[in-house]
């Protein structure tokens, strides 16, 4: 007979825990928070389970073992002792015909026994053969039974008898003998055992057997370091490891569980011809940090070239690190929405010359308020030529119109003044490169024999009026003169970024002064062409603000320019090396190295979700050749190169902390007085003050974690999985840069808790602030041009484009700004990479791990709740700031609060909350 089921709804049943009820009853309950609250699931989760209630609890032992030791029906044979496991299994909430198919053959192939099969291993050996315990199988019974259960979740049992002594569970094997895989996230497993309920947080795909022969092991969330794994677990532990490392062979299936590395060599197709080879980023002439390797065989025309993986295909991750049912919905309905906007300019481009420019700024702002239809002027006659398009229009209307960018909705014009200008880069998107001015005039590091006299063009003259009555060293000596300087990271590129069509840029710095009342405005813009000739002065133009119409319109140009070289900087080397890429080698070697069981894997854990993924459709569709990046930003084709050359030059991982950041760049000193030991040079920095609040908690609290399990410096060195996870995500993942003398030493605690710390800020905090407000503070192309098409108007240089530019600036500026096409592809994605998923997991939230806690350590849990404390004092403490008019840069007449750091946000493009993990 079946065991009966009962059917839970709403809140209570999000998380569900078994315990035994009255009657010998397996019931199931949501845990109560502090003040008996229950705690309420995610909007998006579901929140219907359906539960098993066995019968009576002398049943769990098998009719046939009682018959055969002579017990009565109903009861254990005498000396055993029964145990049930309740597995909680995710179903998914849109099946094809072929699942749904496979859905029905499991259940009939459940009914002749070939279902799943579970197994406990001990945490003991046996004194005798020196081997772990373990069970005998037992089979989950009712899966045949809940095939037509409604539901997110549902959760099955299985049933086993043991010998008294057979100590505390701490591994189940789970054997999936159906025809497709499950999500299986927890087990709970409870009985007559001393040791009381043991849980085990799965949150893993269950291949079939039949795709991968080896059964799962999944342990109990009981932490323990290496030196402290019961001897029933060595065995199974190790063996773990070794199965997620592969043997760095053949071609990866979609259903594999391997991490291993590989350069980039995947980004180019040589296969469709010479404008699509790109070199491979990786090894000694290009270094970069590695990806996860996938093993596709080599091009046909180049055996170095890894063979692409194209949409709708899907690229190789491990299984586990693919995106769960709701975030692919989410993330798919962007794409899918990013197609649509990009699709009509598209094709209306291939038919109507006219469109390739915007008109006007009213056709920008027509992009969020009538669409695309009207944004272009289209007359019916061209509706007609392309049906398809019409057909979108009437049936996705809402999908055509473009949001309005926050940057746009308190005051429709700020982008024009200085002041905002100057704001954005402490407080915009990348707010990361600005530096104080340390030498006047500036200096490149490039060599001189080939790019000539390294003193900037800028000199005290065009400044002096700048200062409010100071002179250049004194500003320097008060601290008042910053900088964001491009011009090393662009001047190598510029000649063949100015040969593509359509692509015109310089090598940009921009000189700020802090004003009394603490906010910033730009007095000098410097623009730098290559010399024509090694060696000989660059070509340059050193700018300074307007003082009647013309040069108005040429500082707003040269704004622009700065702009566009901050937007490909932001791109491609604060956001994709220094978060998304950085992180990866980490991510593989925590997989790799340390076992589920290691206290260390479960602190990282939720920093690496997701984050496998995102790189790899960042390798199939935006950083490959003439993907989103290419397309859309000044570098294009040279993109890689520029990232590279940052990493070769700049890159230091010590140095990657927000404190040792701010000390690098010089925007703050040292000061042991202050909250965090640093004083900031610019007190009203948005970014800063809201990340150091950040920092702190996430120190004290990994600090704290690691306290619990490491007392001193033997613990740490003596730690081989710890060591080997350091070891290899220097020598392996980063191999390039391995033999650096700034790695940070892995010997102490201390030192541990600085480079978790570091890791964690990466993927949280800092992703953060460089990626959620990419629409909201960039949608609006003419405030942040992710690329330029025109070079300042020069009489001599081209006397006819002077004059064009002197009878309509107007008409120029649109026209030096991207294109239609450009504009709203480049909009469209990324709209897309700032919206949180339904499912995003922000920091400082309660760990969701189904029905099994993350740790079963108590007093880890306990400083997990600090932590959480500490980042909603942190929430409370942004949101005063916002209201606080003394600070200039976050609140005043239609100037935006900063909310990137607020650690808190709905789902959607809402330019606030900090995810665990980089998830997009």
């Amino acid at each position: 007979m079946a065991a009966s089921c009962r059917e839970f709804t709403g809140p209570a049943a999000t998380r569900l825990q078994p315990r035994w009820g009255s009657k010998n009853e397996l019931c199931f309950f949501a845990p109560l928070q502090q003040g008996g609250r229950r705690r309420q699931r995610k909007p998006g989760r579901g929140v219907k389970v359906v539960a098993a209630v066995s019968e009576e609890l002398p049943r769990l032992a098998s009719a046939a073992a009682g018959a055969k030791s002579g017990g009565a029906a109903g009861r254990p044979a005498p000396g055993k002792v029964a145990l049930r496991a309740a597995l909680t299994v995710r179903r998914k909430q849109k099946e094809d015909l072929k699942e749904a198919v496979a859905g029905h053959l499991d259940a009939l192939w459940d009914m002749v026994g070939r279902g799943v099969v579970l197994e406990l291993i001990s945490t003991k050996i046996h004194p005798r053969t020196k081997k772990p315990v373990q069970s005998g199988q037992a089979s989950i019974k009712d899966w045949c039974q809940k095939r037509g259960a409604k539901g997110e979740h549902v959760v099955y049992t299985a049933e086993f008898t043991v010998d008294p002594d057979f100590g505390e569970p701490g591994a189940v094997v789970v054997a999936n003998r159906h025809h497709r895989e499950f999500f299986l996230e927890s087990i709970v497993v409870e009985g007559g055992l001393p040791c009381g309920t043991v849980h085990f947080a799965c949150n893993s795909w269950v291949q079939t057997t039949g795709e991968l022969p080896a059964k799962r092991v999944f342990f109990s969330n009981k932490p323990y370091l290496p030196s402290e794994t019961p001897p029933g677990l060595k065995e199974a532990r190790e063996k773990e490891l070794k199965d997620l490392r592969g043997d760095g062979t053949g071609v990866r299936k979609i259903s594999d569980r391997i991490y291993d590395y590989a350069m980039y060599n995947d980004l180019g197709n040589p296969d469709r011809g010479k404008e699509f080879i790109r070199p491979i980023l990786g090894g000694e002439k290009i270094p970069y940090p590695r990806r996860c390797r996938t093993g596709r065989p080599p091009t046909d025309t180049n055996m170095l070239s890894e063979s692409r993986v194209e949409k709708p295909h899907r690229i190789y991750v491990p299984r586990d690190e693919t995106f769960e049912e709701l975030k692919q919905g989410a993330f798919i309905s962007g794409r899918l929405r990013a197609v649509l906007h990009t699709l009509i300019p598209s094709l209306i481009a291939s038919i109507s010359a006219d469109t390739h420019n915007f008109q006007g700024f009213h056709h920008i702002d027509n992009l969020y308020k009538e669409g695309l239809r009207l944004k272009l002027g289209l007359q019916e006659h061209l509706f007609q030529k392309i049906p398809l398009v019409q057909k979108i229009q009437e049936s996705s209307e809402g999908m055509l119109r473009y949001d309005t960018p926050s940057i746009l909705s308190k005051d429709k014009f700020a982008w024009l003044r200085d002041d905002e200008f100057a704001r954005q880069a402490v407080a915009g998107i990348n707010p990361v490169s600005i530096e104080r001015l340390m030498v006047f005039p500036p200096v490149s590091k490039l060599d001189p024999a080939i790019y000539g006299p390294p003193e900037s063009s800028i000199t005290e003259r065009h400044i002096a009026g700048q200062l409010n009555g100071l002179t250049v060293q004194e500003a320097m000596d008060k601290e008042k003169l910053f900088i964001v300087d491009h011009h090393d990271v662009y001047l190598p590129f510029l000649d063949r970024i100015n040969a593509i069509e359509g692509r015109k840029a310089y090598a940009t710095r921009a000189i700020f002064f802090l004003t009394q009342a603490g906010t910033l405005k730009p007095i000098a813009i410097e623009l730098c062409l290559p010399p024509t000739k090694s060696g000989e002065p660059q070509p340059s133009k050193v700018l300074t603000p307007a003082c009647d119409a013309t040069s108005n319109w040429i500082w707003m140009l040269g704004k622009a320019h700065v702009s566009s070289n901050d937007a490909g900087v932001h791109q491609l080397v604060n956001h994709w090396l220094r978060t998304h890429a950085i992180m990866e080698p980490f991510i593989l070697a925590a997989h790799r190295c340390m076992s589920a069981m290691h206290p260390i894997f479960k602190l990282l854990h939720p920093h690496m979700r997701y984050t496998l993924e995102i790189n790899a459709l960042a390798r199939q569709s935006l950083i490959n050749a003439e993907g989103v990046i290419e397309s859309c930003f000044t570098p294009g084709p040279v993109s890689g190169e520029i990232s590279s050359a940052y990493y070769r030059k700049h890159w230091r991982f010590d140095l990657e902390g927000l404190p040792a950041d701010l000390l690098r760049r010089g925007v703050a000193v040292e000061d042991a007085t202050q909250p965090h030991g640093i004083r900031l040079l610019i007190e009203d920095y948005p970014y800063a003050n809201d990340g150091l609040l950040l920092w702190s908690a996430i120190g004290n609290w990994v600090d704290s974690y690691v306290q619990l399990y490491y007392p001193d410096a033997g613990t740490v060195q003596s730690d081989d999985e710890l060591q080997g996870w350091y070891h290899e995500s220097i020598h392996v993942g980063h191999a390039d840069l391995s033999d650096a003398p700034w790695w940070p030493p892995l010997s102490t605690p201390r030192d541990l808790a600085s480079i978790l710390t570091t890791l964690v800020w990466l993927a949280s905090a800092q992703h953060a602030a460089l990626n959620f407000g990419q629409y909201p503070l960039g949608g609006y192309v003419p405030n942040r041009p992710p690329l330029m098409r025109r070079l300042l108007p020069d009489p001599e240089r081209d006397a006819a484009e002077h004059a064009m530019f002197m009878a309509d600036p107007h008409r120029f500026f649109l026209n030096a700004m991207p294109g239609v096409l450009e504009a709203t592809k480049f909009m469209a994605v990324v709209d897309t990479l700032s919206t949180h998923s339904p499912d995003e997991e922000y920091i400082g939230e309660e760990r969701d791990e189904g029905a099994a806690p993350w740790t079963g350590d108590e007093d880890a849990l306990a400083a997990h709740r600090m932590f959480a404390a500490d980042v909603r004092r942190a929430e409370e403490t942004i949101e005063a700031r916002n209201a606080d008019h003394g600070r200039r840069n976050r609140c005043g007449a239609g100037v935006l609060p900063y909310e990137l750091l607020a650690p808190s946000s709905p789902p959607g493009v809402t330019c606030r909350g900090v995810p665990n993990s980089i998830s997009i």
